[in-house]
């Protein structure tokens, strides 16, 4: 056992404004490296989470904190200073530093503890964190406060990516999530279930961290981004919600025209608002050399690019709500529907898709977000480069929580989001594009083939278990081969090279599933590659075109079946050559590896339709194996009961500190499809716990 002494004087000396003693905080250490912080009030829950999270992931942490100041490359050196850019062209400092003031006093208490938990962990364990990292230190409030907007704000919504990618146009890779609730009308004994399954990069800022936190009255268990004070999905003895990417265009960027200095805007010349900084760039004998950046304004917002005679400003919705952060509170501790829907309604925090569920059997969709009131143009229009000389585009309002898509306790007794547009939340669907605005999403982003996998599993159950929950959550099998494999076949048996005609055998008595055993998923994914693109998303070669009102049947057939008989000719060698045999084992060459463990993958890419979906890279140059490197990170299946009932998965381990046993100790699991039991009383934690830290 750990027992930290922290008085007053010390939590003063790091400049942390009003943090509170830590007395009575308990943090319990399970077996898998979950803390359970145990506290009388909130701010001392703060303070545990704040040090729990240093002790788990401090290196990273402190990393991103740097990051988010601005501030990277005067810590590090020049591979930083893009980042460093980034965050001063949109002013995120100065930013946060107004937002930390305006925060509810008692919240911006919670934040100064959560800053000092850091620090008390830090001071404790100074050889726990890598020396570079510890330029970053003290942490204060306003870090977590930053780093959140840096992230939700300027990597979500705003990324330097979008930026380059609309000046040289490129293909945007998608994320991808699941989420689905539940209502007692379909489920076998009456109670409601929610399905949390965010997917993202398995490392650096995407990186989630799972932890129950209680105080009286509330019972919290989830997870979030390393270094967000608060937990984005969660669930209680209430309530849950989980959140799923929905691409909410709140982000444009407008082409200037330049005139005497300044830029054209309804037929007058504006001038540009400008600042100039000094940015350091640390060297490799330590000392430092500086850099200006000078910062223009517009209306719009920020030039964000200046190159071969393009000059781009962009706007980014949202910038005027500070309280992103105590929302997310105040809807995990809600008390009811109620409660949380006038939390929601907010719309304190800009993107993602926000699913529901509760005890009382409520549940609801909500395409959640910031999004901007235009007065033309459809989802084409504002996703490349508008024209910045007009009034005509440039918008200053949002959308109302009214005016937002949503779907709260519809008839069919469940919702969904797979990251497609709002329409498909549930089916039949009660939404249609055509009630919304042209910007809103559009119809044709709609039914991916994860989607189609997700609608049919929740419309063809009538009534879920918990056990099928979890059965469901576990299908490693691919909607594309579904749609589309038997067509395949017919068509190699009539055009089909011998070589094409082995390839289809295996092929025929292939599972259709992305299982560590399968046998043919390789080959079809080789083929599918020919077939719909690199990235699986080209519906050119299919017969019959999309047909949102016929998710189930839409698109099918092969346009050209001599075409596609060649296509798996050429697969076929691929695959021969790459893993040495036609029917090679899926798990023998995609890999769940993290230092010394590596082990058999499974799931695979969701434009395939697998709606377990992993991506894998190559474990090193000219290698035939790969390692997941995206894909399920934290999996929650929760039944609301009394008690609550939940299964939980922290698919790449709890920590990422150097020597942690905790970094890669649930990829077991992981292989083996399971997930564990989430530890929510004193007792399961006591019969499970590793160690211990107690303040006083």
């Amino acid at each position: 056992m750990r027992r930290l002494l922290w008085p007053l004087v010390l939590l003063a000396a790091v400049n942390l404004g009003a943090a509170v003693p830590p007395r009575g905080v308990e943090i319990l250490w399970d077996k898998f490296g979950v803390p359970h912080v145990y506290a009388p009030n909130a701010e001392g829950l703060f303070f545990g989470f704040g040090y729990a999270q240093m002790q788990s992931h401090g290196n990273l942490v402190l990393k991103l904190y740097g990051e988010s100041r601005g501030r990277a490359a005067e810590y590090w050196g020049e591979s930083y200073l893009e980042n460093d850019r980034w965050v001063q062209l949109n002013e995120v400092p100065e930013r946060s530093a107004v937002w930390y003031e305006q925060q509810h006093p008692d919240f911006r208490r919670d934040l100064d503890a959560f800053a000092a938990g850091m620090n008390a962990y830090a001071e404790r364990h100074p050889e726990a964190l890598d020396p570079e990292r510890r330029r970053v230190l003290p942490i204060t409030g306003i870090d977590p406060l930053q780093h959140v907007h840096r992230i939700v704000h300027f990597t979500y919504m705003s990324a330097a990516a979008r930026v380059t990618s609309a000046a040289n146009p490129t293909s945007d890779a998608a994320g991808a999530s699941n989420a689905w609730a539940i209502a007692p009308g379909r489920t076998a004994d009456g109670k409601t279930l929610l399905l949390m399954n965010p997917h993202l990069g398995w490392g650096d800022w995407s990186t989630y961290y799972e932890s129950n936190l209680v105080m009286p009255g509330q019972n919290l268990s989830g997870a979030t981004q390393v270094g967000f004070p608060v937990l984005r999905f969660v669930f209680s003895d209430i309530l849950g919600f989980t959140q799923t990417v929905n691409g909410l265009d709140g982000t444009d960027l407008y082409r200037l025209t330049l005139k005497d200095g300044g830029y054209v805007f309804d037929g007058a010349v504006r001038q540009f608002e400008q600042t100039n900084r000094t940015l350091k760039i640390r060297q490799a004998d330590g000392s430092m050399r500086t850099e200006a950046l000078s910062l223009r304004k517009t209306l719009h917002g920020p030039v964000v690019w200046d190159k071969n005679g393009l000059v781009l400003a962009q706007r980014t919705a949202g910038l005027d709500r500070p309280h992103l952060l105590e929302q997310y509170w105040l809807m995990a501790t809600a008390k009811n529907f109620a409660e949380y829907q006038t939390q929601v309604a907010r719309l304190q925090v800009p993107t993602f898709n926000i699913t529901y569920a509760d005890r009382d059997g409520h549940i609801m969709y909500l395409y959640n977000g910031a999004l901007p009131k235009r007065a033309s143009g459809d989802v084409k229009f504002w996703a490349g480069i508008v024209p910045g000389d007009t009034s005509a585009t440039l918008w200053t309002e949002v959308h109302t929580y009214a005016e937002l898509p949503k779907v709260i306790d519809p008839s069919t007794g469940w919702v969904q989001n797979t990251n497609d547009a709002p329409w498909s939340s549930t089916y039949p669907r009660p939404l249609q594009p055509r009630d919304f605005p042209a910007y809103f999403p559009a119809v044709d982003l709609n039914f991916s083939f994860r989607t189609v996998a997700s609608l049919r599993m929740l419309h063809e159950n009538a009534h879920f278990t918990f056990d099928q929950l979890l059965a469901d959550k576990r299908v490693t099998r691919l909607e594309f081969a579904v749609r589309i494999l038997d067509d395949l076949l017919a068509a190699t048996d009539a055009n089909g090279t011998e070589r094409a005609k082995r390839a289809a055998a295996i092929l025929r008595t292939w599972d259709r599933a992305t299982e560590s055993n399968s046998r043919g998923a390789l080959l079809f994914i080789a083929w599918a590659g020919r077939f719909a693109g690199p990235a699986f998303t080209s519906r050119a070669q299919f017969a019959v075109p999309l047909d949102t009102t016929q998710p189930f049947m839409t698109p099918r057939g092969l346009k050209d079946p001599a075409t596609a008989a060649r296509m798996l000719d050429e697969a076929a060698g691929e695959v021969e050559q790459r893993y040495g045999s036609l029917d090679a084992a899926f798990g023998d060459f995609m890999r769940f590896k993290i230092g010394a463990t590596d082990l058999p993958g499974n799931g695979s890419d969701g434009f395939l339709g697998a709606f377990r979906v992993m991506r894998y890279t190559p474990i090193a140059k000219d290698s035939p194996k790969q390692k997941a490197n995206f894909g399920d990170t934290f999996v929650a299946a929760v039944e609301f009961g009394s008690p609550v009932r939940a299964q939980v998965l922290m698919s790449y381990g709890n920590s990422s500190q150097p020597g942690s046993p905790h970094a890669e100790d649930q990829l077991p699991l992981l292989s083996r499809k399971e997930l564990r039991p989430a530890l929510r009383t004193r007792a399961e934690v006591e019969a499970n716990v590793e160690s211990r830290d107690s303040f006083e």
